[in-house]
């Protein structure tokens, strides 16, 4: 077929002759959807909330390219397109250091946009398995959300000592991949009530624009996500409406990140840039948690 190739604009926006391109999943070749910042660890590398839970997203805004130079993925953890996935394998090693763990601690998932949550009580024995939630009771575990725009949400029980994390994209939140997660993780011992509940960078509504019909059907899955953009054209709150999945879940203490992954250039946005690489956000049991040995995977 010969001919010009359509405008089809940035991932997810309006394209110049005003119809959509739809923001689907991304895997990449070598299993996982996702990646880490911009910028590189180090003293601004890795962001450490002031919380007794020690949980929270391992990043932090910063310049542009990072220990990377001028390469536009800069920290990705997450192979993209023509890199291959010695940057992404060494960019995991080098936050793992940061986070004083082994390379091979954190539990990594092969997202897929859906509601599968699988249970860990080590690191996988073969590839991550193809899920958007994972939990675990195990002292010391670490488990990684990476995201581009999505939501990472971070979530443990203080005094099970249980931990969970989500991948909450539009597709996601529809298919309550975080009251799966919840779900999971009261089967461990966890208390909805106890839980500590952080969310990543990741898009916001004043940004997330979807056609009015979009927006019409998130809006029937999760009342309150339905919203507007800053130019008043339809959009979806999918932070908000993960915050209004974990209250109504009984979770009671949870906070937003306050960074909007497309409006920040420090952080990757596939909706910015459509071929990007990724974040990544950690929560971690500390090692002394009250947990037993998990049962199942």
């Amino acid at each position: 077929m010969s001919g010009t190739a359509p405008d089809l604009g940035a991932p997810g926006a309006r394209r110049s002759d005003g119809a959509w391109r739809e923001n689907t999943a991304f895997t990449d070749r070598w299993g996982v959807t996702g990646a880490a910042r911009r910028i590189g660890p180090g003293p601004r590398g890795v962001g450490r909330p002031d919380l007794p839970t020690d949980i929270g997203p391992s990043t932090e805004t910063g310049p542009p390219g990072g220990t990377e130079g001028s390469d536009p993925f800069g920290f990705t953890m997450s192979p993209v397109p023509g890199q291959g996935p010695g940057p992404a394998a060494r960019n995991r090693a080098r936050a793992a250091a940061d986070l004083g763990i082994a390379p091979d601690t954190p539990v990594w998932m092969h997202q897929v946009h859906g509601a599968r949550v699988a249970v860990s009580d080590g690191p996988w024995s073969g590839p991550p398995p193809e899920v958007d939630g994972v939990v675990t009771a195990r002292p010391g575990a670490v488990l990684a959300v990476l995201t581009a725009d999505c939501v990472p949400v971070l979530l443990f029980d203080p005094v099970t000592g249980v931990a969970g994390a989500a991948h909450a994209g539009r597709p996601g939140l529809i298919a309550g991949v975080v009251p799966a997660t919840v779900a999971a993780m009261v089967e461990l011992g966890a208390d909805p009530t106890r839980l500590v509940a952080r969310t990543g960078p990741a898009v916001c509504g004043r940004c997330y624009e979807v056609p009015a019909a979009m927006r019409a059907d998130a809006e029937r899955a999760v009342p309150g996500c339905g919203t507007v953009t800053a130019a008043d054209t339809p959009a979806i709150d999918i932070p908000g409406g993960v915050r209004r999945q974990l209250l109504d879940l009984g979770v009671r203490d949870v906070r937003l990140s306050s960074v909007c992954t497309l409006e920040s250039v420090d952080h990757f946005s596939y909706r910015r840039e459509g071929v990007t690489g990724r974040l990544a956000s950690f929560v971690r049991c500390p090692p002394g948690a009250v947990g037993g040995t998990v049962g199942r995977r």
